[in-house]
C-alpha cells in the first residue's frame, strides 16, 4: 500500500469538506425556495385583563447589584471579608459577589440565608429564634436559620432579600444585609 503525503492529505480532506458543504448549502436554498413554506402563526396578544393571570413586581438587576454591592462595601468598610447574595421573590439567586477573602463555604450560605428571608418575609435572626418552637424548620431544603438575610419589600410584601455570610457573628452579616437592603431606600 502506498503512503500519501500530509499534504495530498490535507488536500483531499479540504475537496471533500467543500463538496459537502456546497451540497449543504444547496439544499438548504432548495427548501428554502419551496412555495410549501409553513406560515407560522402570530403571536397571541396578551389579555391583560384575564384573572387567571398574576402579576408580580422584582427587581432589576441594577438595583439587586446595587443592594449587594453596599452589603459588600459596608463589610469592607468594617474590615469583614463576606459573600453577597441577592435573591428574587422565587429565591433565583440574582446576584451573587464573593468577597475577596470569603472563605469557600460564605457564597452558599449567603443565597440560603436571602432564601430563607425572602421565604418567610422576616430577617433570619428573626427566624432562628423560631427555631427553639419549630425545629424541624431547618429540615426545609435551601434554607438556613443563621442571621444575615434580610428581606426587601414592596407594600409589605417580599420581593426579594439580601444574604450574608463570612463574618465572625450572625449579627454583623444581617447589620450588612440590611445595608444592602437600605441602599434601595435611597
Amino acid at each position: 500500500m502506498k503512503k500519501t503525503s500530509v499534504r495530498t492529505r490535507v488536500l483531499t480532506g479540504t475537496v471533500v469538506v467543500a463538496a459537502a458543504l456546497a451540497a449543504t448549502v444547496g439544499a438548504v436554498s432548495a427548501s428554502a425556495e419551496s412555495s410549501e413554506t409553513p406560515v407560522v402563526p402570530a403571536a397571541a396578544k396578551a389579555d391583560t385583563q384575564n384573572k387567571n393571570l398574576a402579576a408580580s413586581s422584582g427587581l432589576t438587576i441594577d438595583a439587586a447589584t446595587r443592594a449587594a454591592q453596599a452589603a459588600l462595601d459596608a463589610a469592607t468598610k468594617a474590615g469583614q471579608h463576606v459573600s453577597v447574595a441577592v435573591v428574587d421573590r422565587d429565591g433565583v439567586t440574582r446576584v451573587l459577589l464573593k468577597g475577596d477573602g470569603a472563605g469557600p463555604q460564605a457564597p452558599v450560605s449567603a443565597e440560603r440565608k436571602a432564601f430563607t428571608a425572602v421565604s418567610w418575609n422576616a430577617p433570619t435572626s428573626e427566624l432562628a429564634k423560631r427555631l427553639a418552637q419549630a425545629p424541624n424548620l431547618k429540615d426545609i431544603p435551601g434554607t438556613l436559620f443563621l442571621a444575615g438575610g434580610a428581606p426587601i419589600q414592596s407594600k409589605g410584601a417580599p420581593i426579594a432579600a439580601v444574604g450574608v455570610a463570612g463574618a465572625p457573628s450572625g449579627d454583623l452579616d444581617e447589620q450588612f444585609a440590611q445595608a444592602g437592603v437600605a441602599e434601595l431606600a435611597k
